[in-house]
C-alpha cells in the first residue's frame, strides 16, 4: 500500500491539495457520517470489552483457581492503556491517523484472540497487556480523527454522540457479559471482538482518507517510556496502601522515588527532542492546563465512582446484584441526556466554560447529598433520582475537556493534546479507584463494631450477605455505608477542586483561540 492520497481518496478530493489545514478531512457528508459510524463501532467494541470483562471476572478466576490474579486482569489493561495513550496521539500527528487507527484496532483484535486462548491466569494477564496496547490508542485516535472530520462547532454535536455510544456500551456491557458467560463460556466475550474488529479495519481501510503528515516522522520513544514510568508509578503509589499496607512503606517510597526520577528525566528529554510525545508548550496555555485539572476531577467522579456505587448499592443498601444493576440505568440515562443536550447547545453557541463549571459542581453536590441522606431506610426512588442527577452532572461536562483542548491547541499538536486529555481522564479514574479502595479497606478493617458470627466481612460477596440473618445483614450494611461515606466526600472534594479550575477558564468559544 502506498501513502499517496490518490489510493484512498476519491478523485474530486485528490484534486484539492491546497485545502487549508483546518478544513474537514473529506467534504462528502455521507462519507463523513459513514466513517463516523465505523469509528463509533470501534469505540463501542472497546468500551463493551471493559464492561464485559468486569462481569466475567469471577468465572475466569474460578476456572483458573488463582484469586491473586483477580485485580491484575483489570489493572494490567488499565495501566498499559494509560501508558500508551500519549504515544498514539503523537504517532497520529506524525504518521497519519488512518494507519494508526487500523494498527490499534488490529492489535486489539489480536490481543482479544490471545485472551480467548489463554491457558492460565498469567497468560491471560499477558494477553490483556497486548490487548491494551491496542485498546489504549482506540479512543485517543477516534477523538483526533473526529477533529479532522468536523469543524469545531459541528464536532461538539458529534462528540456528544460519541459519549452516547460509550454510555450505551457501558450500560449493555454487564448484562451481555453475564449472558454470554452463562451461555457460551467466558472465552466468548473476547471472541466477539474478532468479527467486529475485522469489519472496522476493512471499513476504515476503504473509506478513511489518508492525510499526509505535515512533518517528517520522528518519534520520541525515550519520552514515551519515561512518561509511562511516571504514570505507572503514580497509579501504583495510589494503590500502595492496599499493596504494601501504607502509603509511606519502604516499597511505597521507592515507587515515589522512581516516579519523581522519571518525571524529571521526562521534562529534561521533552525540552530537547524535536518531536516530544507531549509538547511542553501545551502546558503554557492556561486553558489547556485548567481543562486537564477539570478532566482529572471528572475521571475521579465519573469512571472512578462507578465501581463504588456498585459496592454502595449492594453491600451498603443490601440490594442484590441484579437489582443494583437496574439502578445504573438512571445513571447512564442521565449521562446520555446531559451529554447530548450539552453537545447540541455547544454546537449552536460555541461556549463551553459554564458546562465545565455546572458539571463539576452538580456532580460534587450529588455526591455530598448521597453521603448525607441515603441509608437503608431511604426510598429507592430518591436513590434513583440522585443517580440520574449524578449522570446529568457527568454528561453535561463529558466532552468539554476534549473540545476545549482541541480548540486551544495548535493544529499540529491536536493528536498529542487529545491523548493528553484522554490520559488525564483515565489517569484520574485510576488514581480515584486506588484512593477509594484504600479508604474502604481502612474503614472496614478499623470498623468500631464487630458482627457476631462473621469473621472478615470484606471476604463476603453480596450473594453471601443476603443469605445471612436479617439483623446480621443490617449490621454488615451499616459498616459498608460507614466505609463508603468518606469515599463519597473525597470524590466530592476532588470535584469541587475541578469546579474551581473551571471557574478560572476564559470564556472562549469553539472555533476561536
Amino acid at each position: 500500500m502506498t501513502t499517496s492520497t490518490s489510493t484512498t481518496t476519491p478523485a474530486p478530493e485528490a484534486q484539492h491539495p491546497e485545502k487549508s489545514p483546518g478544513a474537514p478531512l473529506t467534504l462528502d457528508k455521507k462519507r463523513r457520517l459513514t466513517i463516523f459510524l465505523i469509528l463509533m463501532t470501534a469505540a463501542f467494541m472497546s468500551m463493551m470489552d471493559v464492561q464485559i470483562v468486569a462481569t466475567a471476572l469471577p468465572t475466569i478466576v474460578g476456572e483458573f483457581g488463582d484469586i491473586s490474579g483477580f485485580s491484575w486482569i483489570a489493572s494490567a489493561y488499565l495501566l498499559t492503556s494509560s501508558a500508551v495513550m500519549p504515544l498514539y496521539g503523537k504517532l497520529g500527528d506524525l504518521f497519519g491517523r488512518k494507519y494508526v487507527i487500523i494498527t490499534v484496532v488490529g492489535l486489539f483484535v489480536i490481543g482479544s484472540l490471545a485472551c480467548a486462548t489463554a491457558v492460565s491466569i498469567n497468560t491471560l494477564i499477558a494477553a490483556r497487556v497486548l490487548q491494551a496496547i491496542g485498546g489504549g490508542g482506540i479512543m485517543v485516535t477516534i477523538f483526533a480523527i473526529n477533529a479532522d472530520l468536523f469543524e469545531p462547532r459541528e464536532r461538539a454535536k458529534y462528540q456528544s454522540y460519541s459519549s452516547l455510544v460509550l454510555m450505551t456500551a457501558g450500560a449493555a456491557g454487564p448484562t451481555l457479559g453475564g449472558l454470554m458467560t452463562d451461555l457460551f463460556g467466558w472465552r466468548s466475550i473476547f471472541l466477539i471482538n474478532l468479527p467486529i474488529g475485522i469489519v472496522v479495519i476493512a471499513g476504515l481501510a476503504l473509506l478513511l482518507p489518508y492525510k499526509r503528515p505535515e512533518r517528517k516522522p520522528k518519534v520520541d520513544y525515550v519520552g514515551a517510556v519515561l512518561l509511562a514510568g511516571v504514570i505507572c508509578s503514580l497509579v501504583l503509589w495510589a494503590d500502595s496502601a492496599t499493596l504494601f499496607g501504607s502509603l509511606i512503606a519502604p516499597q511505597s517510597l521507592l515507587i515515589i522515588l522512581i516516579g519523581v526520577t522519571c518525571a524529571l528525566a521526562w521534562v529534561y528529554v521533552e525540552k530537547r527532542v524535536e518531536e516530544p510525545v507531549i509538547p511542553l508548550r501545551l502546558f503554557k496555555d492556561q486553558t489547556i492546563s485548567l481543562l486537564l485539572i477539570v478532566t482529572l476531577a471528572s475521571g475521579c467522579m465519573g469512571i472512578g465512582m462507578a465501581n463504588y456505587y456498585a459496592l454502595f448499592l449492594q453491600s451498603g443498601l443490601g440490594m442484590t446484584p441484579s437489582i443494583a444493576g437496574l439502578f445504573f440505568i438512571p445513571l447512564t440515562t442521565g449521562i446520555a441526556v446531559g451529554s447530548v443536550s450539552a453537545g447540541r447547545i455547544m454546537s449552536r453557541t460555541g461556549g463551553y466554560k459554564y458546562f465545565a463549571v455546572a458539571s463539576t459542581a452538580t456532580t460534587a453536590c450529588v455526591l455530598i447529598a448521597v453521603s448525607l441522606i441515603v441509608d437503608q431506610t431511604t426510598s429507592l426512588a430518591i436513590v434513583a433520582v440522585l443517580l440520574f442527577l449524578h449522570g446529568i452532572g457527568t454528561g453535561i461536562g463529558q466532552q468539554v475537556p476534549i473540545l476545549g483542548v482541541q480548540n486551544a491547541a495548535p493544529r499540529q499538536d491536536i493528536g498529542s493534546a487529545t491523548g493528553m486529555t484522554t490520559l488525564s481522564r483515565i489517569g484520574g479514574a485510576s488514581i480515584g479507584i486506588s484512593i477509594y479502595g484504600a479508604i474502604v479497606s481502612y474503614m472496614i478493617s478499623h470498623a468500631p463494631q464487630t458482627v457476631p458470627g462473621v469473621g472478615e466481612i470484606e471476604t463476603l460477596t453480596p450473594s453471601e450477605i443476603v443469605k445471612l440473618p436479617v439483623d446480621v445483614q443490617h449490621a454488615i450494611n451499616d459498616i459498608y455505608l460507614m466505609a463508603c461515606n468518606p469515599v463519597l466526600l473525597t470524590a466530592a472534594g476532588i470535584g469541587l477542586t475541578g469546579c474551581v479550575a473551571a471557574l478560572f477558564l476564559e470564556n472562549r468559544r469553539l472555533g476561536s483561540k
